[in-house]
């Protein structure tokens, strides 16, 4: 685990050299197809030679849960167990950890017509979601930014379809996941260091195409900014950059705060976390000794 541009991604791969693990990503942005300089994917080359479970699995029209995301990943950790090997779960999408080591309560799957009717609701009311849900569940709602429409969208989809709040079935109890396991979290040297490292990430994204890559989705004709995927860090703002809302320095000043945001988020999960093991460093080599050194003394897992 670890806040985003701390090189977790190359990490995983030289781990991968050296350990016998698979891959199993736990990002909400690389499940997408056709979505690979703005997520910051790991090369062709480099996912050909380390093959990443769980990315590349969705199209930016589709909608993928936590739920789902718990589902396919108890599936991986399953299949790699059974090849003789550990899962290397690596990501920085923080609640997907989170539902996939305590559980989720039995929630309903997706319903397209009821997000396509609330969606639909939204267009003439930016704050129809936040609302309605204030109205039926007011905990949630309190729980949730008024412009988290994912997550609006999402608690008020349960309700229609369960005739339940969101609140009431997350009282539920949950299933934590049956197996032992090691937690590792990478933090940045220093705030400075960490911002950095985004803006730089930022300027090769573009330098590479970044624009090119949302133009691409843009120009679809089937997908809109409200959709999970578009509204991902850097697409979003892409997005408005192409419909003339914002211009270009304004753009690349928002992407930058919104990555600033998500990692402090990230950190601010990863300091409430238990039973992990912190690592400051991004070096590979260091990162693997350390790793090495934990295993060995703690869990008397011999590398």
């Amino acid at each position: 685990m670890g806040p985003t541009g701390c090189g977790k991604s190359s990490i995983a791969i030289y781990l991968r050299k050296y350990l016998p693990v698979e891959i199993i990503s736990v990002d909400s942005a690389l499940i997408y197809r056709d979505m690979n300089i703005g997520t910051d994917k790991p090369s062709y080359l480099d996912l050909k030679m380390h093959p990443h479970r769980l990315l590349n699995i969705k199209d930016p029209s589709e909608v993928y849960s936590a739920a789902e995301f718990r589902t396919d990943a108890y599936k991986e950790i399953i299949n790699i167990l059974k090849l003789g090997k550990i899962p290397l779960l690596v990501g920085g999408t923080m609640f997907y950890y989170h539902v996939l080591l305590y559980g989720l309560s039995n929630l309903p799957p997706s319903n397209v017509e009821i997000r396509k009717y609330l969606l639909d609701k939204a267009k003439f009311n930016k704050y129809f979601l936040h609302d309605k849900l204030n109205l039926i569940d007011p905990i949630s709602a309190n729980n949730i930014h008024k412009n988290d429409f994912q997550r609006l969208l999402r608690a008020l989809e349960v309700f229609y379809i369960s005739g339940k709040t969101l609140t009431s079935l997350k009282n539920d109890s949950f299933n934590k996941l049956p197996f032992n396991i090691v937690q590792f979290a990478i933090l940045p040297k220093s705030k400075a260091w960490l911002y950095e490292k985004i803006e730089l990430r930022l300027k090769r994204m573009l330098m590479l195409g970044f624009q090119k890559e949302v133009e691409n989705l843009f120009f679809r004709g089937d997908l809109n900014k409200q959709l999970p995927s578009i509204r991902c860090i850097g697409y979003r703002q892409m997005w408005e950059y192409l419909e003339y809302q914002i211009n270009y320095e304004e753009m690349i000043s928002r992407i930058i705060f919104a990555t600033r945001k998500l990692a402090k988020h990230q950190l601010t999960w990863l300091k409430k976390w238990k039973n992990i093991h912190f690592l400051i460093s991004s070096t590979p080599d260091i990162v693997f000794q350390e790793i090495s050194g934990i295993l060995k003394k703690k869990y008397k897992f011999d590398i």
